[in-house]
């Protein structure tokens, strides 16, 4: 039904704001699988190329693995994570290189992907520019190290007691890999963790969620209907101020 005019333009309709739909319980499980098998191949790749290593005489670490400031062994950066010397040097990477890898990726692959580039990179780079002369460095001891930092960290800036906790008590599990990072440690490069760690922290910052988008943020609220005393041309200047947008913006900021 419609009423018959009054003779006066009825108000304009006020604009409607919709808080940012949470994520739902499905796409956080769906994240986690993704986590889950993408862990799943990493590991089943640096196995397959750990049998094609020790086929070869472990060739492969010569060939590619980090070698201090060798230009020619620079691009190997992204390549010797994959890379191990022995059946123990893998084996007692794998598991934690699994645990905190999945930590880091059940919130995101895009990112996880991401920190791993950048965990790569630094630690890579820690190794063939502070690494003693012709010490050879191959391994996915640097990765493990900048999950963990990045766990750690995200868990501290996103206020996520789980992932702090989680970080820390596994972390904990396998203290023995933490004591390979002392510098003198024979035979390691305590180098390549510590640009790891400092990686995963920087990578913690970078790839933060931004706080608009955080689950359980508060719905902003509509704007108020004009009042009693409220004439049809302030409320056309309200809605036409030209600082709406920005009053809107800093709102949904939560300021």
């Amino acid at each position: 039904m419609t009423s018959p005019s009054s003779g006066t333009s009825p108000a304009p309709r006020q604009p409607v704001i919709r808080a940012p739909r949470r994520r739902s319980a499905e796409i956080d499980v769906d994240e986690a699988r993704k986590a889950f098998f993408l862990m799943v191949g990493f590991i089943g790749v640096i196995w397959i190329l750990q049998i094609a290593n020790w086929a070869d005489r472990y060739g492969l670490d010569f060939s590619y693995g980090i070698l201090p400031r060798s230009l020619g062994h620079l691009g190997y950066i992204f390549i010797a994570p994959f890379l191990h010397f022995s059946w123990n040097h893998i084996e007692g990477n794998s598991g934690p290189l699994f645990v905190f890898g999945f930590l880091a990726a059940y919130r995101g692959v895009v990112k996880f992907l991401g920190v791993t580039l950048v965990v790569a990179l630094t630690s890579g780079l820690a190794v063939w520019l502070f690494q003693g002369n012709s010490e050879l460095t191959v391994g996915a001891s640097g990765l493990i190290f900048g999950y963990f930092g990045y766990v750690l960290t995200r868990g501290i800036i996103e206020r996520n007691l789980i992932d702090a906790l989680a970080a820390v008590v596994i972390g904990l599990s396998y203290a023995y890999i933490l004591t390979v990072a002392v510098p003198g440690a024979h035979g390691v490069s305590w180098i390549g963790h510590l640009g790891g760690l400092v990686g995963g922290i920087a990578s913690g910052w970078i790839f933060r969620t931004r706080r608009s988008s955080l689950p359980g943020r508060r719905a902003a609220k509509p704007p108020a209907g004009p009042g009693p005393g409220t004439s049809s041309q302030e409320l056309q200047v309200r809605q036409g101020h030209p600082r709406a947008d920005l009053y809107k913006e800093l709102d949904d900021m939560g300021l």
